[in-house]
């Protein structure tokens, strides 16, 4: 767990442009909210492989995503059933039914429907709020702590050296 923070804390600390960390984090949160093997994600992959995001950032929230779906599961659930069943969209989910590709994609999946829809719906937002929050973090909590002799004598201590050789490998 401490060597995920300090991985995390590299990362934010990187030479890494902020959009490129934010967005790895926002398609992290579309793959970890959604279920795995789903066709939607082999596009994610598409974009975080062929744009410049960070994949460090991507895989560590990779995994906090995936640990908080299992606990939004219930409302990711509820929102897709009643995505899937409200009868003005009856009409759309047939005809995306009968075609192979949308039966493919598995979107009559209650679970996969109210993920990714919150997932989606929250892209943006997320991306927008954490470029804000890097910046924040970069231009005030990095520098206050560069200058601070406490973590100046951490940094010289065998416990953080200990600690970042461990979350290097």
């Amino acid at each position: 767990m401490i060597t995920q923070i300090i991985k995390f804390l590299r990362v934010l600390a990187s030479e890494a442009a902020p959009i490129q960390i934010s967005m790895g984090i926002a398609l992290a949160m579309i793959i970890g909210f959604t279920p795995l093997l789903s066709l939607h994600n082999v596009l994610v992959v598409f974009v975080l492989l062929v744009f410049r995001i960070n994949i460090a950032a991507f895989l560590l929230a990779w995994a906090l995503f995936s640990g908080l779906a299992y606990l939004l599961d219930p409302v990711f659930h509820q929102i897709g059933l009643s995505l899937l069943q409200n009868e003005s969209l009856q009409a759309t989910w047939t005809a995306m039914y009968n075609l192979m590709f949308w039966r493919l994609a598995n979107f009559n999946n209650t679970i996969l429907m109210g993920s990714l829809v919150v997932s989606l719906l929250a892209f943006f937002p997320l991306v927008l709020i954490l470029n804000v929050l890097i910046k924040q973090y970069r231009s005030h909590v990095l520098v206050f702590l560069n200058n601070s002799k406490i973590i100046r004598y951490l940094q010289n201590s065998k416990l953080v050296t200990r600690l970042t050789s461990m979350a290097e490998s």
